[in-house]
């Protein structure tokens, strides 16, 4: 369909509930970790997670010559879905990929089961301009969302003022060291296998220096994110974040409170990165969250 190639896995049964697993900006579907993953296999489901489109295998587009906006990134979880047949299923979302799930289940409620959401940030806050304020020292106007922490902030004007990456082992190195900061300050960092995750992740990308493209993306529609719309969100809603989120603290109590019903579940310890060590309490939440009729 219009040349937009997506590619996915698929795990467990295929008469399983399926989960479809949306992950945030500029970020590949591998970022959902194959442990997490094969604990909702082993609970029953039918998980499913692709790479965005200018991430991963996906298609890699020339902006410039063929742009695109959020709503064509939103609609691509349609796309997914539509693929494999899927009426509907329960969206598990991270981070910007949660602002995904919330649009889709204002527009498509019937085409989302149950709606998760972790790290993410609530629809109409405008989350990329307060990082950006905060990124230049600029005052948040009252009402905005919490701002990322001083750790987020100082290491993103270091990268915004260095130059890009001269090898593989500059980028791969920068990589790791972003995780770092996005992975918080409670739980052991393993850098060995985050250095193998990294490589993983440069290894399988068409082109590494296309996730550009999703904010030249945002920047081409900056009024994507409706507000005040949260209210109309029917499916049973999930909030998960972290006790030590340095990029979005606080916002899932903001989703959970205008979200009717929704429940809001603090991982102790959890930054914005899904470690081993969170993989119990996260699988076994989404996995009693998505057991209702399949």
């Amino acid at each position: 369909m219009d040349g937009v190639q997506l590619h996915t896995e698929e795990f467990g049964d295929p008469n399983g509930t399926p989960i479809l697993l949306v992950m945030g900006s500029m970020s590949q579907g591998v970022l959902w970790p194959d442990a997490f993953v094969g604990r909702l296999v082993a609970g029953g489901r039918r998980v499913i997670r692709y790479d965005h489109r200018d991430t991963g295998r996906s298609s890699v587009f020339d902006f410039a010559a063929r742009p695109y906006t959020w709503d064509d990134i939103k609609d691509d979880v349609l796309r997914v879905m539509d693929a494999y047949g899927l009426e509907s299923a329960h969206l598990v979302c991270h981070s910007a990929g949660g602002l995904l799930g919330q649009y889709i289940a204002v527009e498509h409620p019937e085409r989302v089961r149950t709606l998760t959401v972790i790290g993410s940030s609530p629809l109409g806050g405008h989350e990329g301009a307060v990082i950006m304020r905060a990124l230049m020292g600029e005052p948040q106007p009252e009402g905005s969302l919490p701002p990322p922490t001083p750790e987020f902030v100082d290491h993103f004007r270091k990268v915004i003022a260095s130059p890009p990456p001269a090898s593989r082992r500059e980028q791969i190195d920068r990589m790791i060291e972003e995780a770092r900061v996005l992975h918080g300050t409670a739980l052991p960092f393993d850098e060995d296998a985050e250095r193998r995750l990294q490589e993983r992740i440069f290894e399988r990308a068409r082109d590494l220096a296309a996730v550009v493209n999703h904010r030249l993306a945002a920047a081409a529609k900056p009024d994507f994110e409706p507000e005040g719309v949260l209210h109309q969100v029917k499916a049973p809603t999930l909030v998960i974040e972290g006790t030590h989120e340095p990029a979005k603290s606080g916002h899932g109590a903001i989703i959970a409170e205008r979200i009717p019903g929704a429940r809001l579940l603090m991982v102790d310890g959890m930054g914005h990165t899904l470690p081993p060590e969170t993989h119990e309490e996260l699988a076994g939440a989404i996995l009693a969250h998505t057991a209702g009729p399949a």
